[in-house]
């Protein structure tokens, strides 16, 4: 049976969690990532749990890039409709 942390325990350690959350978003600020606190922190999980960072990064890249054509695609065709 795995022990459980008195609550005082667990509330250090999300605030620790916070903390470093804060920081790395000033940081992706600082690096116009454009990636918010959310976004961050599903990335610090994934990084934690094995994903390996680079690969992460290029992920993120080629989603931003085929978010970018399918928006520019949609701006095309919005305007041919409505000439």
């Amino acid at each position: 049976m795995a022990s459980q942390l008195p609550a005082a325990s667990q509330e250090v350690k999300r605030k620790a969690a916070r903390e470093v959350i804060d920081i790395l978003h000033e940081i992706a600020t600082l690096l116009n990532t454009h990636l918010d606190r959310q976004q961050l922190s599903y990335c610090v999980s994934l990084i934690e749990n094995g994903a390996n960072p680079e690969a992460l990064a290029n992920v993120i890249r080629k989603l931003r890039e085929d978010f970018a054509q399918g928006s520019s695609e949609e701006g095309e065709e919005e305007e041919a409709v409505a000439r």
